[in-house]
């Protein structure tokens, strides 16, 4: 059977209609974008939108515009422009085709109410500046329904749009999700709302109060992005602008820097303000882009482009969301470089966000991810399971194996200078003079233990080799501080002080039972919870220490926390420390010398001589001995040498090179007069004393290489102490107050699921 030619028909004018309709409103999104293009050719400065199931069952849309024209001899409304606005090709922005080669409008086709009319019931109300009263029309099918009627109006137009695609069955079917398409709108409005930061916009949904997107007349563009998309992308920006007289353009904006980054690219392009999209500009600027951000991730980017309207096509798609333009590649390229140069200057230095408050403190132990070893099994069998991101590869159980290695030649000192005194007498810095400790049980008998050397002798004479290195201290028990009662306890290391001293008496004193409340009620429960089951990494310097806690790596300062380490210990351990015996006695008066000769004491002439400074400074303390010894285990001879210090925790001396500003402090700073006051400054200026201080630490790198030789591992003994000593300490007796989560003395580095995006290209 032949083929027959089919017979070419005219198309009725509303199959026409609805077909061009349907091309141009594709969904209520491109609705309110036409109608926000005619708010905005019409001057306005306050546009707001009401929509209604997503703009299917209502679209409305005011602006204080100009309005329609109303003739001004007569007063009356000029019926041709309501008449023909709803129908298609009428437009008041172009007269013949030579006009569009220096369109400046956002509309030119006369297209847009036409299309809505033609699968919508429009209502148009309008008023000009100078028309007495508004007038509103209907419209269907691009034809007014009725005379337009005077009534009460705003100056501007408002366009009403109901029962959108109320005629085409099957795109009414398509769009049956309206939370999608008033995302698309919200999407389209806000876009619009950032390239015009000097109009008002706002978006809500019918009967809503609160406005979903809303931007001031007087926002800037910055805050009109951060209005929208938020302050992680707003405090990230950057702006670019260039321009080049040759390919007659000039381009402004804002990009995020390389510390933004986020799985779905955000580009708003307007190229002479028109929102356009454009695919060889996107990759262009993401191949830059490829070089700093994370694999699969994608900036934030906000480009307007300004090109000589005769350069650009603007008619080259029927929603006119493409555009074509004159030497594209000259101007892509010089818009990618210039991103290239300002991408490159901010790659300079990263800002990262420090948490002083540490995250999440609020949550127990048990909330936190579970470690593989100590992941246990369900009813059922099976082990949770773990993800790589989440699993914490620590167990601050495990003990490092130099912990039992304890430095040969170890000097008590964390120092390495030793402080000569006037006369011929030097406090050893711990290398060559043997220290010893004398700790008092509860038979007072002394124990003499030669610090530096390999043995320990018993009163009974017997020899052993080896250190003194007690085992590891319980957790203390703070309930004892708070009570007038004696204690009675089955388990006798709970009656240990820090260094494993056998308590001798409980004090009763109010004065440090208040000073001890004190302590307690500061405490931060999750930072002791941290403390106590860390796993030390490192030390940084003498000051700052590296610690691991679960998934998280902390900086944590080694000097204020050891203060604070030592100065709970000498208020829980009030009255009950051993001694550290001097190697020889240190005259008062020569350690009074030494420290006034030091530009830290502040001493002026204006304060008298020296020497006379220095004697009533032995004379004041010789008069506090029998205190200072009872209480503090600070022994003063008869001549005003200081014969022995208090030992507060175990295989621990305090820098010997910080004893003379000690000693003229506890004379000038301590207050002396008030029971309670005197207590809490002497407690403080001994932690001050005790703790790790980069000042009295002379660091390997420092020291040269006979200096090297002759300390041998010496020299890194500070390191030791500090990890096995003074942070094995931090687990069992200290108590952290809770200002340590605010004033930057332990940070949160890093985290672990956090570096797994970090680092997930590689």
């Amino acid at each position: 059977m032949a083929l027959m030619a089919g017979v070419i028909r005219r198309l009725d004018e509303v199959v026409v209609n609805r077909i061009a309709a349907g091309e141009v409103i594709q969904r209520p999104a491109n609705a309110i974008k036409e109608m926000l293009e005619n708010c905005l050719d019409a001057k306005s400065t306050s546009i707001q939108v009401i929509v209604k199931e997503g703009g299917l069952k209502l679209i409305q849309i005011q602006d204080n515009g100009c309005g329609i024209r109303v003739s001004k001899p007569t007063g009356q409304v000029q019926k041709e422009d309501l008449d023909i606005v709803c129908e298609r090709f009428t437009t008041s922005k172009l007269q013949k085709f030579e006009d569009l080669a220096s369109i400046s409008t956002y509309g030119f086709r006369g297209e847009a109410l036409a299309s809505i009319s033609h699968v919508a019931h429009v209502t148009v109300t309008t008023k000009t500046a100078d028309a007495k009263c508004a007038y509103r029309a209907s419209y269907c099918d691009g034809k007014l329904k009725a005379p337009p009627k005077p009534c009460a109006g705003n100056q501007g137009t408002q366009i009403t749009v109901e029962d959108l695609f109320y005629n085409v069955t099957t795109r009414r079917k398509a769009l049956k999700n309206p939370s999608e398409e008033y995302a698309k709108i919200l999407e389209v409005v806000g876009r619009y709302a950032i390239h015009n930061s000097g109009i008002s916009f706002s978006v809500k949904k019918q009967g809503d109060t609160v406005a979903d997107v809303r931007t001031l007349a007087n926002a800037t563009t910055v805050d009109n992005i951060r209005s929208i998309f938020g302050n992680a992308v707003s405090r990230e920006l950057i702006e670019v602008a260039c321009e080049d007289g040759k390919l007659a353009f000039k381009m402004k904006g804002y990009i995020t820097n390389a510390n933004y980054s986020v799985k779905k690219c955000m580009f708003l392009l307007f190229i002479n303000h028109r929102l356009v999209e454009s695919t060889a500009l996107r990759k262009a600027i993401e191949t830059v882009y490829a070089a700093y951000l994370p694999k699969s991730t994608h900036p934030f980017l906000y480009l307007s482009l300004e090109i000589a309207p005769q350069n650009v096509d603007v008619n080259v798609h029927p929603t006119k969301h493409e555009v074509h333009f004159l030497h594209e590649d000259s101007i892509l390229e010089c818009v990618q470089q210039h991103i290239e140069s300002k991408l490159l200057g901010s790659n300079s230095s990263r800002m990262y966000f420090t948490q002083t408050l540490i995250p999440g403190v609020e949550c127990s132990s048990t909330e936190v991810v579970k470690s593989v070893a100590s992941s246990s099994f369900t009813a059922k069998g099976t082990v949770d399971k773990v993800y790589a991101h989440q699993m914490v590869r620590t167990d601050s159980r495990d003990q490092k194996l130099d912990a039992f290695l304890q430095p040969i030649n170890k000097p008590l000192s964390t120092g390495h200078t030793a402080v000569t005194l006037d006369g011929g007498t030097g406090l050893s810095d711990g290398r060559s003079r043997q220290q010893d400790t004398e700790m008092e049980d509860l038979n007072d008998f002394d124990t003499m233990v030669a610090a530096q050397g390999d043995s320990v002798t018993t009163p009974e004479g017997q020899k052993e080799s080896g250190r003194l290195t007690p085992e590891t201290v319980p957790t203390r028990k703070r309930q004892w501080a708070g009570s007038d009662v004696e204690m009675e306890e089955d388990d006798t290391r709970k009656g240990m002080t820090a260094a494993c001293t056998p308590k001798r008496r409980i004090i009763n004193l109010t004065s440090v039972l208040t000073l001890q409340e004190e302590i307690s009620s500061q405490a931060h429960a999750s930072l002791q919870e941290m403390l106590h089951d860390h796993s030390f990494v490192g030390c940084v310097s003498p000051q700052w220490a590296l610690a691991q806690y679960q998934t998280k790596l902390y900086l944590l300062n080694t000097t204020q926390l050891s203060q604070e380490l030592f100065y709970q210990i000498l208020l829980y351990d009030f009255a009950n420390f051993g001694v550290l015996r001097l190697s020889e006695p240190a005259p008062l008066y020569d350690l009074a010398m030494l420290a006034l000769e030091n530009t830290e004491s502040g001493w002026t002439e204006d304060d008298g001589p020296k020497e006379g400074l220095a004697e009533y400074i032995v004379e004041f303390l010789k008069k506090k001995t029998e205190m200072l010894k009872d209480y503090f285990s600070f022994e003063i001879d008869e001549d005003g040498n200081l014969t022995g210090l208090p030992l507060l925790i175990d295989n621990y001396v305090p820098p010997l090179e910080g004893l003379p500003m000690f000693i003229l402090r506890l004379a000038t700073e301590v207050n002396w007069d008030e029971e309670k006051e005197c207590f809490e400054s002497l407690s403080k200026e001994c932690a001050m004393f005790y703790s790790i201080r980069k000042q009295y630490i002379v660091e390997e790198s420092d020291l040269t290489n006979q200096q090297t030789e002759e300390l041998g591992t010496g020299s890194t003994s500070w390191k030791w102490t500090v990890e096995h000593v003074i942070y094995k300490a931090f687990r069992t007796h200290l108590l952290p107050p809770k200002h340590f989560t605010e004033d930057g003395n332990i940070l949160q580095l890093a985290n672990l699921p956090d570096l797994y995006k970090v680092f997930e290209r590689c």
